[in-house]
């Protein structure tokens, strides 16, 4: 993809949109596109919770698609000031808190609800990291409420025995014998 292209772009968005950015500098890694800029007013970019950052990048992924005549929209990542990178550290670091928990407990254990973005970086992540080669990830839940869910692999076949539902994390008590 043209770099020189998404930063016209950009730049010619942000312009129409009076945002003030520095430095826009364009890496290709793995398999996205990450763009990184500067603004003295980075929080009018960010916006709440990062919602004027999504929808400019949505922006950006449309004209860009448009321009290029893609059949897709190409899988651009904007960060303003190292917004989102702060954002994959941390979810990143919770991720390997809770794989500690599921370890120590052989329970299944769901994240906080996440953006796709995000999700796609902790899947990413354990799948990617020799440390954690023990645990899996998958994604449940609907819209805004989707969540990522840590397991133990071994645990694949009690989810597999299940109909697919999650099966009920049940500890043994020691109270077999009551009739409830």
């Amino acid at each position: 993809m043209d770099h020189n292209r998404i930063k016209e772009i950009l730049s010619g968005l942000l312009t129409a949109l009076a945002l003030p950015f520095e430095n826009i500098s364009i890496t290709e890694e793995q398999d996205f596109i990450r763009i990184d800029l500067n603004s003295p007013h980075a929080s009018r970019l960010i916006g709440w919770h990062g919602e004027t950052l999504n929808a400019l990048q949505h922006l950006l992924k449309s004209i860009v698609r448009e321009a290029n005549q893609l059949s897709r929209a190409p899988f651009l990542i904007l960060d303003v000031d190292g917004y989102r990178r702060l954002q994959e550290e941390k979810v990143c670091r919770m991720a390997e808190q809770k794989a500690d928990f599921v370890r120590r407990t052989g329970a299944r254990i769901a994240l906080p609800p996440m953006n796709p973005y995000l999700r796609r970086m902790v899947h990413l992540h354990i799948a990617g990291s020799p440390t954690l080669q023990d645990l899996t990830t998958e994604s449940t839940g609907e819209g805004d409420y989707r969540q990522v869910v840590l397991r133990l692999k071994e645990d694949q076949k009690a989810k597999e025995s299940s109909d697919g539902e999650l099966a009920p994390i049940i500890e043994d008590t020691g109270l077999d014998n009551l009739d409830v």
